[in-house]
């Protein structure tokens, strides 16, 4: 009897006991990217946590209560531009485990915790943004004056095509039979298509990411519109959840529900990635790009245009593997939802197919499908070149203006073309040319166009002073999202300058841009609300409200009052 008074009593010990320390700390994975750094640790619960910085030398720190550790330390981290260590460190109090996070640089971390998703449980995610450095401004040297250009303008720019490699980072994509990750397969293909694009004159391919870590699905078409994306692309690897399917699908997008079993799937697919990685939940009216696009995207040039990509890369897709469906498929992603950029889903296959799988982890297949991808969009550009682009000069021909001391052969030379072409293209007799004549230069020669010289030209965004007014024509394309960051204003500024009843614009119609800073708002947080969607309503940006709010994490509490700052 007396054994079994004593068994019930450890037993009712470590009853009360498992409660304090019911977490542990499993892994702790380090995302590097090129703005930031990603530190997710991976926990068995819940974690209540709380945080600190120390300077001289700069350090995070953080405490997991009721916390055990179930992983080595400490952890040197070699491929971070801001953190160097992870280290174990003495606890406040009995319970609590404290790590320290040795940092480069002075810089403002953002924590918060993601519930389980997918393969993942409970997570502390950490965002750690890369410092910038200090540089020290150097007087300006004087200028000389720019030579009066004589030539008419003509187009030199290239076509700029956004390669988009999917997931990434803490969010593997689809996982293959053999544990074959999507990530690793859409970073190799997009490295390659990007490749074979940079290397045609008059054409620059750049990459949402370049790097095994995540970037938010919003954020993908925001750094196609940074960078003035003629068209966005992006590569993944599909998914199911039975292994039979199989072949390669291109997707564009529909304001519809999704027109298959699979592209629900993909729908559900996409959101569960986004928010594996982090990412806020999707919401269709959080950009403020959005707000007025997608009424009509159905029917915008920009979805005609990702559609008619689409058809070029599906037909060079199938000549080099099985195509899933042969015509573009139609879905709701967030990846496609740029209004004012053409885009398409490539799906280079199943890799939850264990032969395609397989296929997609070899050199030799991916170099088709990169290639395939390739000439679907060279062949579109080819035949409808953007105005004012190189490619556009070399199929219309430009216009020159023949100034002193010019001949044929001078400007036949210049171009890349052919005094015989150019003679043709104006009904010209003879080598006579006299200065201020207007030829059409025919047959242009993109590598010999992209060494002309072009007019020096400003490229700083232009800004409204305090108290000024400038105005501003509506032109192809533009809408007031895209209107308000060119001039650095709030949508409802230039909604208040205009009197403007909703938010449809006409080519031709012009827009006060007032650089009156507005006043700043409260805001009361309802539920369901979080930082990125209160900074959408508004017109401004997720770091200015937490700078106005002196905010240490992403948390909102039901009820609280946020500062809005110039909204």
């Amino acid at each position: 009897m007396l054994w079994r008074g004593v068994l019930l009593g450890l037993i009712c010990w470590l009853g009360a006991l498992s409660p304090a320390l019911a977490n542990s700390l499993e892994n702790v994975r380090v995302w590097p990217a090129p703005d930031e750094t990603r530190v997710v640790m991976d926990l068995a619960g819940e974690p209540s946590y709380s945080y600190f910085t120390l300077t001289k030398p700069d350090r995070l720190v953080v405490d997991l209560k009721d916390t055990t550790l179930g992983m080595k330390l400490p952890k040197n981290i070699s491929d971070s531009k801001i953190l160097s260590k992870i280290r174990k460190s003495n606890p406040p109090s009995k319970g609590t485990y404290r790590l320290v996070f040795e940092l480069k640089g002075k810089s403002v971390p953002r924590l918060f915790p993601l519930a389980p998703s997918g393969e993942y449980g409970h997570r502390l995610v950490i965002d750690i943004p890369h410092g910038k450095p200090t540089v020290v401004a150097k007087p300006a040297k004087p200028t000389a004056p720019a030579e009066t250009q004589t030539a008419l303008p003509f187009g030199t720019d290239d076509i700029i095509i956004a390669i988009d490699p999917g997931h990434g980072g803490n969010d593997p994509g689809a996982v293959g039979p053999r544990r074959k990750y999507e990530k690793h397969v859409t970073l190799s293909i997009s490295r390659q298509v990007a490749a074979k694009i940079n290397a045609v004159p008059g054409m620059k391919a750049v990459l949402t990411r370049n790097g095994d870590y995540f970037v938010d699905l919003n954020k993908r078409s925001d750094i196609a519109r940074r960078k003035g994306a003629h068209l966005l692309v992006s590569i993944h690897a599909d998914g199911f959840h039975k292994p039979q399917p199989r072949g390669a699908s291109v997707w564009v997008l529909s304001r519809r529900r999704a027109n298959s079993e699979i592209g629900r799937w993909i729908e559900k697919h996409e959101e569960q990635s986004n928010l594996l990685g982090g990412g806020a939940l999707l919401d269709d009216n959080q950009d403020e790009y959005l707000s007025r696009a997608v009424l009509d995207l159905q029917f915008s040039n920009s979805q005609k245009e990702g559609y008619d990509v689409a058809i070029r890369v599906l037909n060079e897709m199938g000549k080099v593997t099985k195509l899933h469906k042969s015509s573009p498929e139609h879905a709701s992603l967030a990846v496609l939802k740029s209004p004012d950029i053409p885009s398409l889903l490539v799906e280079a296959g199943f890799i939850t197919n264990p032969q395609e799988e397989k296929l997609l982890h070899t050199e030799s297949h991916q170099k088709k499908i990169a290639n395939a991808v390739y000439r679907g969009i060279l062949t579109y550009f080819e035949e409808f070149p953007p105005d004012g682009t190189l490619m556009a000069a070399r199929k219309n021909g430009i216009k020159h203006k023949v100034t002193s001391g010019q001949s044929l052969s001078v400007i036949a030379k210049k171009y890349g073309s052919s005094i015989s072409a150019i003679k043709a293209a104006n009904g010209l007799k003879s080598n006579s040319l006299r200065v201020g004549q207007v030829l059409t230069v025919p047959d242009v020669n993109v590598g010999a166009l992209a060494s002309v010289s072009k007019p020096s030209v400003n490229h700083s965004k232009p800004t409204v002073s305090s108290g000024k007014t400038l105005t501003h024509t509506v032109k192809r394309g533009e809408f007031l999202g895209k209107i308000a960051q060119e001039y650095d204003v709030s949508v409802a500024s230039i909604r208040s300058a205009n009197r403007l009843r909703s938010d449809e614009l006409a080519i031709g119609q012009k827009l006060k841009i007032v650089g009156i800073k507005p006043k700043d708002k409260q805001h009361k947080v309802k539920r369901g609300e979080y930082l990125g969607k209160i900074a959408s309503n508004y017109g401004v940006t997720v770091d200015s409200i937490r700078r106005a709010n002196k905010l240490r994490s992403d948390e909102l509490a039901i009820g609280q009052t946020l500062i809005i700052p110039g909204s």
